[in-house]
Parts: structure tokens; sequence; C-alpha cells
């Protein structure tokens, strides 16, 4: 791409800006032709296939119409499962596998550490078509098939226990550190964790006793990991021979003074249980000016694990096998704020979909019509007893905007992560301007004809970026499919197609003080396979975007996500919560 010096060459004087607090050029709102806005579709579902260039040869695969540039064409078989298909519709840079189940299932097998091989067990071998153009569309139908086909053989919490990875002992062999819980505000106690922090002495069980009864003594934060604290028994001083890690939320742990008023005993660990002769006056002494939970701790985690979300409310939620349009499904089961939802119309359950209670994917029933989103209409004509459509106001609400004025317009370039392959920031385009600041986004070169694989975003969406972000940023930008101008230049691509960037002041430059830090650990959901909540790390920050990866795996599964993405929880969430957790794929040992 071109750089500062070449851009302001090519821009008059009096036009050239300087870079705003979002590290973009608004100079790059005027470096291309105007272009009439493309045409858009309506919400109908019988909707007219555009015209096809005669140029680009069509592939029809499943009664929908793709198109494909000239001369890209070559087959490929998947490693993992025999699927044949059209190469380059093929997963990853090595085209290798026909999906990111199958190429995660193949690594998983080689490192004999398969946590999805145990949840799927062995994936199909019978060649089959690749249904769709675009690499993890297969991937998406593929796995819905195979997942509804299983269904009946593994629940969804019947493989890996929550506890059976041990998060102390990760994090203290790599000498890493657990992301703060301040940084989720929408996980329990992300508002009021306050100032819990080392040194915060806590009334816990002792586990370094004689006695047949429970009984309690004092202990000291020594490390923090989200919801997980490494505690060391007063009075052990430098010896780390009894510390343990425990997670801060369970009803065990109290704050000092809980045993006085609860008239629970207070014994010291028989380790040490001969080096003080007056352990009153030694605590006294020790505890005089130390912190401590706040009173209502125990209540306050309590209030936080509560959920207004509750099972047969009706949500409308996107399709997962067709991302540009939405459809009824009730909220089926909630973890933690997590809700399996399954579409309206699903056999015996089989056809779901996770996702957090705060998820821009979800919304209130009657909102697809409001905003003039596709909708696919239920053949259900009357609600079971005990659906009720989940209240408006239980949604996270979008920022308001003004779109009278200067706004987003039909044909303008711009720069999105792509929501099926998340690792991959792309080149793309708004393609329909809907109500209340919504935008369909499609993929340069990589978009159904019949615009089947558009998805919404907001325009204050933080998943959307100026053109030039990823290059001023050192992020690798995902050019068109087919593109053979390379390197992507984006001012020679503008020219090309006659398009417009959209311009810089329409995007979301607010970056919150979040908290994260490379290297930090957290649990992240997979957002390929959303129902695995896994051990990843943040690997990179840029401004308000962190690249997560899940540990054990290649750094091709990476995903960019915001930093107020609901789908990133603290350390020991899912123990909290009892939801799954994945542990790494070749840290299979530390798993009990």
């Amino acid at each position: 791409m071109e750089n500062a010096r070449d851009l302001a060459e090519r821009t008059p004087r009096s036009d050239r800006k300087r870079r705003d607090s979002f590290g973009m050029f608004d100079g790059y709102d005027s470096c291309s032709e105007e272009s009439t806005s493309s045409s858009s579709s309506d919400d109908s579902e019988d909707e007219v296939v555009p015209s096809i260039p005669a140029s680009l040869p069509i592939i029809k695969n499943n009664g929908q119409v793709y198109t494909y540039p000239d001369g890209k064409a070559g087959m490929a078989t998947c490693e993992m499962c025999g699927m044949v298909g059209v190469r380059d519709a093929f997963y990853s840079k090595t085209k290798r596998f026909c999906s990111v189940s199958c190429s995660r299932s193949y690594s998983s097998n080689s490192k004999k550490a398969s946590i999805l091989a145990r949840l799927q067990g062995k994936p199909p071998t019978k060649k089959a078509k690749v249904l769709q153009k675009q690499p993890l569309m297969a991937k998406l139908a593929a796995y819905a098939q195979y997942q509804a086909s299983q269904q009946n053989q593994a629940k969804l919490k019947a493989v890996v226990p929550g506890e059976s990875f041990d998060w102390g002992q990760y994090i203290c062999s790599s000498n890493t550190v657990g992301a703060p819980v301040s940084c989720f505000k929408h996980a329990p106690m992300g508002t009021c964790w306050g100032d819990i922090e080392v040194g915060v002495r806590i009334e816990v069980p002792n586990s370094d006793t004689n006695f047949s009864t429970k009984v309690y003594w004092i202990a000291e934060i020594i490390k923090l990991a989200g919801f997980k604290a490494l505690l060391r028994y007063e009075g052990f001083d430098s010896d780390t021979s009894k510390d343990f890690w425990c997670n801060l939320c369970i009803p065990e742990v109290h704050p000092v003074g809980w045993c006085a008023s609860s008239g629970k005993p207070l014994v010291p660990p028989k380790s040490i249980q001969h080096k003080y002769s007056n352990w009153k006056t030694f605590l006294v002494k020790r505890l005089t000016g130390a912190k401590t939970l706040p009173p209502n701790f125990n209540d306050m985690v309590q209030e936080n694990m509560q959920f207004p979300f509750k099972k047969l409310m009706r949500v409308e939620v996107v399709d997962k096998n067709y991302l540009s349009r939405t459809r009824v499904a009730l909220v089926e089961q909630v973890i933690g704020g997590r809700l399996r939802l399954v579409y309206e119309e699903s056999q015996g359950g089989a056809d779901d979909f996770w996702c957090h209670m705060y998820s821009p994917l979800i919304h209130n029933i009657g909102w697809s019509r409001s905003i003039g989103h596709r909708f696919k209409r239920s053949d259900i004509t009357r609600k079971l007893d005990g659906q009720v459509d989940a209240p408006p106001q239980l949604f996270q609400k979008t920022k308001e905007v003004d779109q009278s004025g200067d706004w987003f317009k039909d044909g303008m370039k711009l720069e999105a992560i792509d929501p099926l392959n998340l690792s991959a920031i792309c080149v793309a385009t708004v393609r329909k301007v809907l109500a209340d600041g919504y935008l369909m986004i499609g993929i340069d070169g990589s978009e159904a004809v019949d615009g089947s694989d558009w998805f919404c975003y907001h325009g204050t969406s933080p998943s959307i970026f100026p053109v030039g972000f990823c290059e001023i940023n050192n992020i690798e930008l995902t050019p068109p499919r087919g593109y053979t101008k390379l390197p992507f230049k984006w001012f020679d691509y503008l020219r090309e197609t006659g398009s417009v960037a959209a311009p810089v002041r329409l995007f979301n430059k607010e970056v919150p003080n979040h908290g994260f830090r490379l290297g930090m650990k957290l649990e992240a959901v997979d957002l390929m396979e959303p129902r695995l909540v896994c051990v990843a790390t943040v690997t990179r920050i840029v401004h308000r975007l962190l690249r997560i990866h899940f540990d054990g795996w290649e750094d091709e599964y990476d995903q960019w996500v915001d930093c107020e993405s609901p789908d990133l929880y603290p350390v020991g969430w899912c123990q909290l919560t009892g939801y799954q957790l994945q542990p790494p794929a070749s840290q299979n040992h530390l798993c009990g």
C-alpha cells in the first residue's frame, strides 16, 4: 500500500489533513472518484439474482449461485474427511482442509490431544461436494449437519468437566498473568470488583488440619488471575509449600471477621501451629491495616449471577447458515449469561446457536422488520405454553446515530473483520444501509451474488475500520479473492473500481481504558464454534482491538475481537458458572 509520503504528493496541500486520534488519514476520503450507489435488495426472500459478468464462470451448488474468478479453479481433497471441492473454497493458506473443524480435528489427532475429537467423535469420511464458495460457509453448513447427527449421541456438557483444567498450575508453569476481572464489564462482578488485589486477606477453609469438621483460617492473596487467586495461609511468611489456588467467588471465601460473626472456628494450619503461642496476638498485629473483601461480597456475587433471560423466551438471532437474515429462536439454556438458542422449527432442538445475552447477534422480536433486515418467517403460527417474547429492554443498546446527513452510503469501501474467518480483516463494501444505523457489509471478491453471505454491523461497530487502518497499524489486510495486483494498494483499487472510501469521521474512534496487556490469559469463546469456551491469550493490542490466540492451536485460528466483546471472560469464569472450559490442545497433561 502507498505510504504517507506518496499519498501526500497526490493530494493537494489544501486538502491534506492530519492523522486523527484513530491513527487514520482523513485524506483517504477524497482519494478516489465518486461512484453511484450500488443497488440494494429488499427484504423479500424471493429476490432477483443480479446479472453476472460474462467473464466470470458460475458455480452452482445446492441451488445457489456464486461467482468465481476466471482461471482460479482447481480441485482439492480434504485431508481429514475426504470432502472434494474447489481448492480456493478450502480453509487456510495451505488449502488442505475443507473447514475449520476438519483442520482442527486433523491437528488434534496428530497431537493426540484433541478436545474437539472427544466432543465430536470421528469425522465423516464420505466424499461430498463443497456447498458454499466461501471457505468458512462450507464449514458452517457441514458442521451444522454433523452437529445435528451427533446431538443424540453426545450431550453438550458430558465430556470435559469444567474443573479438569488446572489454571493455577498452567499460569505458574508459564509465568503468565490473567486479565483482571475489571476488564470484563459484562462478566459477573466485572463492574464491582473494586480494590481486590495482592495483599488482601480473606477467610477460607483450612485444609491443613486434623479436624474432621470444617474449620477456617486467614489467607493472603499472593497472585491474582481473573477470579482465581494464589493464596498463602497467614503465618507461613515466605514458605510456599502450602500455597493454593482458589476461585474468590465461591461460597467458601469470606471477608476477615466472618468467622467471628458467624461463630465459625479459626484454627491455624497444623504445619505452623507450633510457631506462635498466642495466635490471637499474632493475628491482631498482622491484620491491623490490612485490606479484606467487602462485608457483602458473597451477596454481591449472588446478585451478579442472576440473569434476566429465561427459558422459552423468544428472540431474533442471525441465521448461522444464512448470515444475511435472522430467524426466531427460543432460549433453551442460560449459563453465566450465555444463551443456548434453539431455532424455531428445529427438529428435536438439534438446530441451536450459542451466544452471550449482550451479543450484537440477537435482538427483540420485530427488530428485523423495524430496520429492514432480511428475516426468515416461521411456519409456526402460535406460541407454545410458556413462550414469551423477550422484553426489548433486555437487549444491548446501540448508540443512536444521525443518518439524515453525512452517513455511510451503498458502495462505500472499508475494512472489516470477516465474521466467517475472524483471523482476517478484509477489503469490504457497504452493500445496503438499513435503519437505526445498521449496515449490510460484503467481503469483496468472496460474495454470493444473491447477497446471502452479507452480514450486519452497526455503523458504530468496532469491527469495521476506515480504509488504510490495517496499513497504518501494521496488520495484514486480506485483499479481494482473485485480485492479482499485489501488493494490494487501496489508492489503486479505489480508482480501478470507481469507488469511494467511507469517511474516517463516520467510524467509532473511542478507545476505552480496557486494561488488557500483551500476554494476559483469559477464557474466550471460539466464535467459529461458539459453544466452546477455550483457554486463550492476548497476543496483540491495536487500539481497542485484541488478537486472541487459542493456546495449543496454530496462529491461523487466532481471532480479532473487540476489547468489550461479551465473548471474553476472566480466568475462572467457567468454574464459577459451571460452563465447560476447553483446555489447550497441547496441554492435556494439565487435565485431571
